[in-house]
């Protein structure tokens, strides 16, 4: 999941360091590059015989009211701890802060995290991670929850687009070992956006 989990980094700063674009211009170029990922035979987590017959991953509507300003406030003084995976891997993770935020009219705070052996390579080690559940997982995503990959400002506001939010790798293929979001990180109201289910 190491390798994958940087692959997906990697395809969100290619859209993220895009000058002068907007929330949906970056959105449409994150869908197009994650389904050319999904149709090479060397970077796609479908089995052989499913990446065949992909002919795209199914989004949601892009949609500017889920690009949101979040304040961070950083937890410096938290303690190391391992996350637990849909197998018996655990990595070890830090929290870096929470998330504060408006969404539907509704504040939110989550939390954010950094993976520890990740962020010792020097291209990640302003990368950090946030897992999610919302009201649609189980229902039009996947039931275990989303990710979406996130740098560390240089102020205390960051910009949450969930319209980037996709599926851990072990939606698509069972091999992969796969980060839970913590309860924490349960958003009460329904996501719809970034990347549905797979069926």
């Amino acid at each position: 999941m190491k390798r994958l989990s940087v692959l997906f980094y990697l395809l969100f700063l290619t859209v993220a360091c895009a000058q002068n674009k907007s929330a949906i211009d970056m959105t449409i170029d994150f869908q197009k590059n994650l389904n050319k990922e999904f149709k090479d035979p060397k970077t796609s987590p479908l089995p052989k015989d499913a990446i065949k017959k992909f002919t795209g991953l199914a989004f949601f509507p892009i949609d500017e009211n889920f690009v949101v300003q979040a304040k961070l406030t950083r937890t410096p003084d938290t303690q190391p701890f391992e996350m637990p995976t849909t197998t018996a891997r655990k990595p070890i993770y830090k929290k870096y802060g929470d998330l504060h935020f408006e969404l539907n009219g509704t504040s939110f705070t989550l939390s954010v995290f950094q993976n520890l052996e990740l962020i010792q390579k020097p291209d990640y080690k302003n990368s950090l991670f946030l897992p999610f559940t919302d009201l649609t997982s189980g229902v039009s995503s996947y039931g275990g929850g989303r990710y979406l990959d996130l740098e560390i400002p240089t102020t205390d506001e960051i910009t949450l687009n969930f319209n980037l939010a996709y599926n851990p790798y072990c939606v698509y293929n069972h091999k992969y070992s796969c980060p839970i979001p913590p309860e924490e990180n349960f958003i009460n109201t329904e996501i719809k956006a970034g990347v549905m289910d797979f069926k």
